[in-house]
């Protein structure tokens, strides 16, 4: 039978935990390396829903994109929500592992998979962060070009990426530029339109886009579309179990289904 270990070790060799940025917290966060494992639950976040989930289905244990654990604990008890979490994980003895900016920046990580889904085409990295122990070099965002026959303007490539992410909406600046070359970066990536400028990309697409970046990205002349951090990130979910399910046919891996955008819009 399989061990926690085990799926900790394939998910290193695909998305290095070396490679997570220096802010990061990826890894087994909860639980016992040696603990078997017959069934996996594979969620973007560790909710308090998906921990039930997991219960329900005799889950032992939880593979999230998003760390359980961020910042460092003084005390794990029921006053707060991880502390809560914490204890639901160990009380039903079901491990955690969270691979965050490691995959993010990982081949067939996140970005690329929203780049692919978004129909981009040329793919390449926005910005090299490194090369890993299998000299695979890694960093977070893509770059790719939409089909040069058929031009799109902002409000219809917008449209595509609510459809394309089945986001429930999808903010956007248009300097009146239409999308050819593109720039993506799944989650918090306002912070990289310089690479994006520097890429000679018209367009970026990422998530939780504050307002003055809005206003930087105007003055820069890029087209920039907030399609939300789930809707970016969540891409990943289902490829990931997929992996996981090929690397251990013996193993019952299962995408949440309860897990969802947390926001609804009017």
């Amino acid at each position: 039978m399989a061990q926690v270990k085990d799926i900790y070790q394939y998910i290193d060799s695909i998305a290095p935990f070396a490679t997570q940025l220096d802010f990061d917290n990826a890894g087994l966060l909860v639980g016992r390396a040696d603990a078997a494992v017959a069934t996996v639950l594979v969620a973007l976040d560790i909710t308090a829903d998906v921990i039930r989930e997991a219960v329900d289905m005799g889950a032992q244990l939880i593979v999230a994109h998003h760390p359980v654990i961020f910042h460092p604990l003084k005390s794990i008890t029921d006053g707060d929500t991880t502390g809560e979490k914490a204890l639901l994980l160990a009380e039903h003895r079901i491990a955690a592992i969270c691979a965050h900016t490691n995959l993010d920046a990982a081949q067939d990580g996140v970005n690329d998979l929203l780049a692919q889904r978004l129909g981009l085409n040329e793919i390449e990295q926005l910005h090299q962060d490194g090369v890993d122990g299998q000299g695979r070099a890694y960093g977070i965002g893509r770059v790719g070009v939409l089909d040069a026959n058929t031009p799109m303007d902002v409000a219809s490539f917008a449209a595509k990426v609510k459809a394309d992410l089945n986001a429930v909406n999808v903010r956007y600046m248009d300097t009146g530029k239409p999308v050819c070359k593109v720039a993506v970066g799944g989650g918090s990536c306002g912070s990289m339109l310089a690479d994006t400028l520097a890429a000679g990309c018209d367009t970026f697409v990422t998530a939780d886009v504050k307002y003055d970046v809005f206003l930087e990205a105007k003055a820069l002349g890029i087209n920039l579309l907030d399609a939300g951090h789930f809707a970016t990130e969540n891409v990943v979910v289902v490829p990931l179990a997929d992996r996981v399910r090929k690397a251990f046919p013996q193993l019952n891996v299962v995408v949440s289904k309860v897990h969802r955008e947390v926001f609804a819009s009017i």
